[in-house]
């Protein structure tokens, strides 16, 4: 969508203020604790680490692109979820779905987004050791964040096959130092709320815990006209605990269970147009959009809709880690680290966009009206179920080789159960089904650097994987009337072997810079395509193949003027073969979206990263990250088409290659050379805090501020211009004061100053008009948006205190 300024009134409640000072009131009981949220101390930028290769490093030592969000900046910009993260490192973007659960993570332009259950994600999403089971999952609230690194590339040789573009790598706050806790509370002037506590510390020389517990709400940014709710918002519940225990010199055991339920009513559809104005909807006299559309003020910014079902999903986690650490006397460790967990949800869509009952006017098979007192709809469940087991030898670092050896254990299980339309009207494409696909992987790893001359280190690393996975499928009609089966379609214990890699040189220049060349191989395993469209043609082709991926990366990294200065540059270029992606479309005549698995013979990626902090002078830090990403499509000749209303080619794309002998008698485009979709080419974030020290007052002041801008993105692998977003750029500013001995700080924030309105999805349109019943068929063609999060600007105040 286009930018514009729209002026909205700012409401901060009473209650909520009180609460906040409340708060205040109880951080003042105790004794405060260091801060440990700034950036520099003593004129300086502090050292940043990470765990890259499975051991604390300085950044500035890590032969590869790393961008790493510190506690300081999280906090500084409101982080609460992965959506959160991703605005603030250009390597990330997100490919949204229809519901939830479709939702994935691009790393450099390159991410696997599938509804279906059998594809797994090409970013790997990792917290505290243990990766998710499912994507889905990285788009909980975030709690208790210390670090998040942003591992770019192939990631595959130490993180697994889930990792062949790229990890996210979430590091949470440690059990460490005195007993002590902190309270954080959020409220925005467009009604989201946040509270959070933690608390915990070493009791004993043996015993240690932390414990956290969030409650966050964003009840959306759109109007549902039929119930006066607000939709297209999210909200969660965590716990989390970290229980120590040293029962030796030598054995540290630490236990961890997690907890969440979210609730998300995203993925609603705002109609923005509607050409001709009026219409009606399936080529209903009934169903005209003067009824169905009241009170709705359709224009390009529309916030309000008529749903009489709901849009999103509702999820609960439960799991815990285990981890047994064994320090040798000559500073190696021997690692166990086991985890489980069950993520269950319930997704649900109204697919006819409206609130009254379309099914009591949708023909039967022979022309007349059901009668049926209900709107059209979708829904199902997801129920996975992992298990990790890692065991892993990590060297000490006193010699010229540095290594860690291990191996690695996971169990996947995806239970999916899925229902559309009603049994016997057609306009609905009925169908219910029951699936589950599963993978179990063994694989061992090593990695070594070799500091082989002075001021050179060569990093050699390698990974073989044994996955067997498969899948069962079970299809019959939906309701009404019992489940009966009508076919069955199963691949079972399918295996296959891979070896990944990587190699690296650096060549540290001088004391602050390094240097360094890598390559490195990424793999992730077959997938299923388990979807509606699922049948006997489609099963014949099941599993799709494995995808592959190959780079190379060159990079400098440098602290300069005294450490006031970091600089972290790498350009790269990734090529991945059998890219398993998905694309989507309506069926024509219908307000069914359907998506199909493709397997693209070739794409590649390629660009130049750079990550900045400066102290520019004692009291203002700066931070600035760009990316420049070419992601593009080398190699497939046998693309879906896309529906144009209207075209002379078959209602399709004047490119499309109509019933194409070649492939099938398929529709078809050749997409070699277009862009891969929600790939941005440009996208840079730059955001700072200047400290204020006011020495006649018990506080002192801050100022912080940040603008991100993202260039133009197609949202679909078939190249339809009309889901394409323009480019958009956000402005945030704040401010705030902070007591001289880091016991509290008080917040205030305006996001999207400008107010410069934009969705990043929800261009699809809703479903099938006409201008005339019941022939001929006049077409009336709409759009859609759905309103980003900071979409519209909105005022808020954060407090955080220490007690």
């Amino acid at each position: 969508m286009s930018t514009k300024s729209h002026d909205k009134p700012l409401q901060l409640k009473p209650l909520h203020l009180a609460i906040s000072l409340a708060l205040l009131s109880l951080a003042q009981i105790g004794q405060a604790q260091q801060s440990t949220t700034t950036e520099s101390s003593e004129g300086k930028l502090n050292e940043v680490v990470v765990s890259a290769n499975k051991r604390i490093e300085k950044l500035e030592h890590v032969p590869m692109a790393i961008s790493v969000l510190g506690d300081a900046t999280l906090q500084r910009n409101n982080v609460r979820e992965i959506a959160d993260v991703i605005n603030l490192s250009p390597a990330l973007s997100i490919t949204y779905g229809s519901t939830p659960a479709n939702n994935g993570i691009n790393m450099r332009g390159i991410g696997t987004t599938s509804i279906g259950i059998g594809v797994e994600a090409d970013v790997a999403v990792i917290i505290d050791d243990i990766p998710m089971g499912m994507q889905v999952k990285a788009f909980q609230d975030l709690t208790d964040i210390a670090r998040i690194e942003i591992l770019k590339g192939p990631q595959s040789t130490l993180f697994g096959k889930s990792a062949i573009a790229g990890a996210v790598n979430i590091v949470t706050k440690p059990v460490s130092g005195p007993l002590s806790g902190n309270i954080s509370s959020l409220y925005t002037s467009d009604g989201e709320w946040r509270i959070g506590a933690s608390y915990g510390g070493e009791f004993s020389e043996k015993f240690g815990f932390r414990v956290t517990a969030s409650d966050t709400r964003f009840p959306g940014n759109v109007n549902n006209l039929t119930d006066g709710s607000k939709v297209n918002g999210s909200g969660g519940k965590t716990f989390m605990a970290k229980l120590s225990w040293h029962p030796t010199d030598n054995l540290d055991i630490d236990f961890s269970p997690r907890y969440n339920s979210t609730v998300t009513s995203c993925c609603v559809l705002a109609i923005t147009s509607l050409t001709p104005a009026g219409g009606l909807l399936s080529n209903i006299a009934q169903l005209p959009a003067s009824t169905l559309l009241n009170g709705i003020n359709i224009g390009p910014y529309n916030t309000a809709v008529r749903n009489d079902a709901m849009t999103g999903q509702t999820s609960t986690s439960r799991g815990a880690g285990l981890k047994f650490t064994y320090s040798f006397a000559d500073g190696a460790t021997l690692t166990s680290i086991s985890s489980v967990d069950r993520y269950y949800a319930n997704d649900s869509r109204d697919q006819d966009f409206v609130d009254v009952p379309t099914l009591f006017y949708y023909p039967l098979a022979n022309g007349k009206a059901a009668g049926v007192n209900a709107g059209y709809i979708q829904y199902g469940s997801f129920d996975v179920k992992s298990q990790t087991q890692e065991l892993r030898y990590t060297s000490n670092d006193k010699g010229a080789i540095r290594y860690v050896l291990g191996y690695w254990y996971g169990k996947n299980s995806i239970e999916r159960h899925f229902v559309r339309g009603y049994n016997g009207i057609a306009l609905t494409t009925p169908v219910q089904y029951f699936t589950d696909t599963y993978n179990v992987n063994n694989a061992v790893f090593g990695q070594a650097t070799w500091d082989f001359a002075k001021d050179f280190s060569l990093l050699a690393g390698l990974r073989y994987n044994r996955e067997t996975s498969g899948y069962r499928f079970s299809v019959g009609a939906p309701p009404p009337g019992a489940y009966v089966q009508t076919d069955f379609f199963s691949s079972l214990d399918n295996t296959e072997n891979a070896t990944t890699g990587k190699l690296s040189l650096q060549h540290q220049v001088n004391k602050n810079m390094m240097v360094y060349a890598m390559g490195s191989t990424g793999y992730k395993g077959l997938a299923y395509d388990l979807t509606s469209g699922l049948n006997v043609a489609t099963a014949a082709q099941q599993p799709v193949k494995s995808e592959t991926a190959k780079t190379f990366e060159i990079g400098l990294k440098g602290n300069f003027l005294d450490n006031r200065l970091t600089l972290n540059i790498a350009a790269f270029n990734s090529k991945f073969s059998d890219y398993q992606q998905n694309s989507g479309g309506y069926l024509p005549g219908t307000t069914t979206y359907v998506t199909r698995l493709n397997s693209v013979g070739g794409v590649q990626t390629r660009g130049v990263e750079m990550d900045v902090s400066a102290l520019v002078t004692r009291d203002l830090i700066i931070n600035g990250s760009l990316a420049y990403t070419d992601a593009t499509i080398t190699d497939f000749p046998n693309a879906p088409c896309y529906n144009v209303a209207g075209s002379p080619n078959g209602g399709f794309n004047a490119e499309c290659q109509l019933k194409s002998a070649q492939y099938g008698g398929q529709n078809v485009q050749n997409l070699a050379g277009a862009r891969m979709p929600n790939a941005p080419r440009i996208k840079a974030n730059i955001g700072g805090q200047y400290d204020l020290h006011l020495s006649n007052l018990p506080f002192d002041a801050f100022f912080t501020g940040s603008v991100r801008y993202q260039s133009d993105v197609l949202t679909n692998l078939n190249q339809d211009p009309s889901l394409a977003v323009p480019a958009i750029s956000v402005t945030n500013i704040g401010f705030g004061i902070k007591d001289k001995m880091n016991k509290y700080k008080l917040s205030f924030f305006i996001n999207n100053l400008f107010d410069r309105h934009y969705a990043n999805t929800g261009f699809t349109g809703v479903g099938s008009w006409s201008s005339k019943a019941p022939n001929p068929v006049l077409t009336v063609t709409n759009t859609t948006w759905t309103p980003a999060r900071d979409a519209f600007r909105y005022v808020g105040v954060r407090l955080d205190a220490k007690f």
